[in-house]
């Protein structure tokens, strides 16, 4: 294998299904925190009910959640990806158009990597898989 071409199946979709766990699992952290405490929020820090933190946070749990099990991945990752966007340009960005010092920094990576991963889909360790091997459809597993 030369380091001019791309590896060969089956590694790009495990490595694939992989990132997307991971990140996912991550990810759903940021939702436990806003919704549950847990990991604690900083001193002082409240996430009232129905509030813009609070729907973040559940569609941190609920669309990281999804993301962990390849289910619906690509719309999922689609909207969490929008969500990651808002959330630079609301937080982020008007303290500095640098996201080394404005913390910005994992909501554009979120974004970026949310935005693959709709384009992508979930891979082949996915439910999105599954249910596409089940229904007879050629999915890009490799």
């Amino acid at each position: 294998m030369s380091i001019f071409t791309p590896a060969p199946p089956p590694w790009p979709g495990r490595v694939l299904s992989l990132v997307r766990i991971v990140v996912a699992g991550v990810f759903i952290t940021f939702g436990t925190m806003k919704l549950f405490g847990i990991p604690p929020l900083p001193p002082g820090v409240t996430i009232p009910l129905f509030s813009q933190a609070w729907i973040a946070g559940v569609l941190e749990v609920v669309g990281g959640a999804l993301l962990v099990l390849g289910l619906l991945t690509r719309p999922t990752a689609f909207i969490l990806s929008g969500e990651m966007a808002v959330a630079y340009w609301q937080g982020h960005a008007p303290q500095s158009p640098w996201p080394s010092v404005n913390g910005g920094t994992p909501a554009i990576l979120y974004c970026f990597l949310f935005l693959y991963l709709a384009f992508s889909g979930g891979g082949p360790w996915s439910l999105d898989a599954l249910i596409a091997r089940r229904r007879g459809e050629t999915a890009a597993t490799s």
